[in-house]
């Protein structure tokens, strides 16, 4: 028999049709009925050869089932990249026939069957191509669609990035730097919220007594703070629910608690804890107001403001029982911390932190005077 010309395979990949091969495959195809195709082992395809049976199966057998058919055209393949065949010339030909003859054989309206020999991912369309790594046919609408799609998406980041660079949000009040806090009018480097959190305790809280140990109401408190980070350039001091201490007590806290950088911040902190453990009494008094005027200016004017604040609570602590010792209790763990703070440095640095702050409010005038020199009393 002759071997078939790369026209005579074309004319197969293309309509399917053999006719063009001549007489001698028709003389070897004899030997083979529809009834017996589904017998052909395997290892025939190559004894008689793939083109042989690759007639046989396109033009004359159908397969029993899906996994059947699955497994001719896994062989074909195979036997294609054998006999130097470009795979990627015959894919689709190959597939649009099978499918074909696939259909004639299922019934109409049925579901493809469900045999015992495992489940059904994909259909033997989605399947076969999935294992010849090649694609569905697209229309040049399609294409164009997708093509669409992906440009679009490659435009969305950039668009969406320079909306938030020009959008200007208003300052939010808890879980920012403090220089990015809504400024208070008098002192633009005080926030807003420490300046009226301390003039509410101040106008009607001198003599509450447990001021800023008792907790305010949890809910009150977490309505105030999402109020105030939507931006309100004023506070209404009317609103209800300022009127309660222990709510305004605990806001000024949490303020503090929420910073991302600490008011004594990050890279200071291990000096304050070896400043406060100095032997000497003046120079640990020294060393202490050195390293606080160094902060930063939003940092220092903070803490100096809240300083003060604390220093008059403690004036009326015969009433209100919060003499500077008791306050350090309170924002001592608050104010000197560290923004990732562990257990260790909690349990270990506590007494430091305590003595700091109580340090700072027996000693306010000193610390932020423009006094040189003076010892610890």
């Amino acid at each position: 028999s002759r071997v078939p010309s790369l026209r005579m395979l074309r004319s197969f990949f293309t309509d399917g049709s053999l006719d063009s091969l001549g007489t001698s495959e028709d003389a070897r195809s004899k030997r083979h009925s529809t009834s017996d195709l589904s017998d052909v082992p395997f290892s025939a395809v190559r004894k008689e050869g793939w083109l042989h049976c690759k007639q046989i199966l396109t033009k004359k057998g159908k397969a029993e089932d899906r996994e059947d058919m699955l497994a001719w055209i896994k062989v074909i393949r195979e036997n294609s990249k054998a006999e130097g065949e470009d795979p990627g010339f015959a894919s689709q030909a190959l597939i649009n026939k099978k499918l074909n003859d696939y259909r004639k054989v299922s019934p109409a309206g049925t579901k493809p069957d469900s045999s015992p020999k495992g489940p059904r991912g994909l259909g033997i369309r989605a399947e076969f191509l999935k294992q010849t790594g090649t694609s569905a046919p697209r229309s040049p609408r399609q294409d164009a669609a997708v093509t669409k799609d992906e440009s679009s998406s490659q435009k969305a980041p950039w668009g969406i990035n320079i909306m938030k660079k020009n959008k200007k949000s208003a300052p939010r009040a808890f879980g920012v730097r403090l220089e990015e806090c809504q400024p208070a009018p008098d002192n633009k480097n005080v926030p807003l919220i420490v300046e009226a959190c301390c003039k509410v305790v101040e106008d009607r809280g001198l003599e509450y007594m447990g001021i800023y140990r008792v907790p305010g109401n949890n809910a009150v408190v977490s309505s105030l703070q999402e109020q105030l980070n939507k931006g309100a350039t004023e506070i209404n001091l009317q609103d209800e629910r300022w009127q309660d201490l222990n709510v305004i007590s605990s806001l000024l806290k949490s303020f503090f608690r929420k910073l991302p950088e600490p008011l004594f911040t990050d890279d200071k902190y291990n000096d304050f804890i070896e400043a406060n453990r100095i032997e000497d009494a003046s120079e640990r008094m020294r060393t202490l107001r050195k390293l606080i005027r160094d902060l930063p200016g939003h940092y220092y004017e903070t803490l100096k403001f809240l300083v003060g604040h604390l220093k008059t609570i403690a004036d009326h602590s015969e009433k209100n029982k919060m003499e500077p010792r008791n306050l350090a209790l309170v924002f001592g763990p608050t104010l000197v911390r560290t923004s990732e703070d562990n257990m260790t440095d909690m349990v270990t640095h506590m007494p430091d932190r305590y003595k700091i702050v109580e340090t700072l409010i027996q000693h306010s005038d000193w610390f932020f005077s423009d006094e040189e020199d003076k010892g610890e009393k």
